[in-house]
């Protein structure tokens, strides 16, 4: 089948948060896609639709079937079926197990910068963010082992949350560092909580390594949180899957999640999810082609108009992290200065922390011609900042 990656979704007045956008602006900051989703979810969720009933349900041996089979197929990954919880979404899971795995005023190690919602599930349930922040020379970032270490040994660390793969960097983490990760949460006995929701979205044929796939003496304080949310632009379907091989641990952490109302699916929740993961594999691989393209096209355009702003992203994710170090040091006025010139919304970096105030993140997951627009008007909004700003 062929797929249609170039029909622009009008999605302005249908409730879309990232739509919600004056006429003349272009938003590419919220990560979501401006595609429509595969044909084959469209399908399922039209056929539940039809049936006309929809009393309470729950996640069964042909949905944790679906979950385990993708993973072993799209990524080489033994899932245990026993392994999985249903979950509404991979943000209320963490919340909710922070609360359960960790106590009030312990620290939840984080690599800055970071996905700015992790800060909500730490802060807001009243534990501290410690970072290793990742160290960045030469355009490129690398884990700072020493640091993670001496960070990982404290004794009020009791989770690291693991941005795995990377957002908003890309970085596809190797095999060997999640196993090294893995090990040194275990030898502080410090939960793993992997955050794997970009997973599918890895080009360039690298392939991401999920913390439940890593060697079995290392897996009894590992989980793993993974969704088709991001992979086929269902967001708002608000389904995910824990993973967690350690049955006690795994025990522990449902208490939490059935106590917090978060394992009970939506209407849709279930077909849509077992159709993504059986019928999706050639609709993901065209997707990422498509996305190849857009990110190709970008580079070229700011490698050659924009000498002074470095593209520093990983094959990882739809999003593209840019050093604006020569421009700003202030990457909020940046980013508000491009809108209010160009009417073109993009992240600023600042609110990932570590460095993140020196870099902007530009979501490309769009129809070609959205994404020429954008970079057009990302090319005339740092050309006329005013220098010294």
């Amino acid at each position: 089948m062929k797929y249609d990656f170039k029909t622009v979704v009008n999605r302005r007045h249908t409730d879309s948060v990232k739509g919600d956008v004056q006429d003349n602006e272009l938003p590419m900051s919220i990560a979501d896609m401006d595609f429509k989703t595969a044909p084959e979810v469209i399908l399922a969720m039209q056929e539940k639709l039809n049936l006309g009933a929809f009393g309470y349900e729950e996640a069964g041996e042909d949905y944790f079937n679906a979950v385990s089979n993708w993973y072993q197929l799209e990524h080489g990954a033994n899932a245990d079926p026993t392994w999985m919880i249903f979950v509404t979404g991979v943000i209320p899971a963490i919340s909710s197990i922070i609360r359960r795995i960790s106590h009030i005023g312990d620290n939840v190690l984080v690599q800055e910068p970071v996905y700015n919602i992790f800060y909500n599930s730490i802060e807001n349930n009243g534990r501290h963010v410690l970072s290793s922040d990742l160290s960045y020379h030469d355009g490129k970032y690398e884990i700072d082992w020493q640091d993670l270490e001496n960070k990982l040994a404290n004794p009020l660390t009791t989770v690291m949350l693991f941005c795995n793969p990377h957002n908003p960097t890309g970085i596809v983490w190797s095999n060997s560092e999640v196993e090294r990760i893995a090990a040194l949460c275990q030898k502080y006995h410090v939960i793993l909580l992997s955050d794997e929701i970009h997973g599918d979205i890895v080009r360039n044929n690298v392939k991401y390594t999920p913390a439940f796939s890593v060697t079995k003496e290392l897996r009894n304080n590992v989980i793993s949180l993974v969704s088709p949310s991001k992979t086929f632009n269902v967001a708002a379907l608000h389904a995910a899957t824990v993973i967690i091989p350690d049955e006690n641990l795994r025990s522990i952490v449902s208490r939490g999640l059935n106590s917090d109302e978060l394992a009970e699916p939506n209407l849709l929740a279930i077909p849509a999810t077992i159709a993504a993961y059986t019928e999706g594999f050639n609709w993901l691989h065209a997707l990422l082609d498509t996305l190849n393209d857009n990110f190709i096209y970008a580079e070229h355009e700011i490698n050659k108009n924009l000498r002074n702003v470095k593209i520093v992203s990983g094959p990882a994710t739809y999003l593209m992290w840019l050093d604006v170090s020569e421009i700003s040091k202030d990457s909020k006025k940046l980013a508000d200065y491009i809108r209010k010139e160009t009417g073109l919304i993009v992240s600023a970096g600042s609110i990932y922390r570590g460095n993140g105030n020196q870099f902007l993140r530009l979501n490309l997951a769009s129809p070609i011609s959205m994404v020429e627009d954008g970079i057009e008007r990302l090319i005339t909004g740092i050309k006329n900042f005013p220098k010294n700003s």
